[in-house]
């Protein structure tokens, strides 16, 4: 079973006991938290699609730790022209742990196929 989520503008593919590190949260070290905006929930097969997102789906979630990522040079130079610039970035991120994926009240939405015109 994995579900598709929506967090901090980015999408996430997630499944249960799982590690993720993404943008920093406001939320302390060790708390819970609820990821209302589910995309797609896939149970064995069974799939169900939201328009934008799954209604009464949510996945649970717990703050392990807030850390920054690896550090990102970027370095500018002009040739034959004396001019160079280094400067440097660490994401702020926060890395957290899937506790579990809850459907309750995801009904799986067909999509509505478009009927071909008859020619008359």
């Amino acid at each position: 079973m994995f579900a598709i989520v929506k967090i901090g503008g980015q999408q996430y593919k997630v499944q249960k006991d799982q590690f993720v590190y993404v943008n920093r949260l406001d939320a302390k070290e060790g708390s819970d938290i609820e990821l209302e905006e589910v995309l797609m929930i896939d149970n064995s097969g069974k799939v169900a699609l939201g328009m934008p997102s799954v209604d009464g789906a949510s996945v649970s979630a717990k703050i392990l730790s807030h850390l920054q990522g690896d550090k990102v040079l970027i370095f500018k130079k002009k040739r034959r022209k004396g001019y160079q610039k280094m400067n440097g970035h660490r994401q702020a991120l926060t890395k957290i742990q899937i506790s579990a994926i809850n459907e309750k009240g995801g009904k799986a939405k067909k999509v509505a196929k478009k009927e071909e015109p008859t020619a008359e």
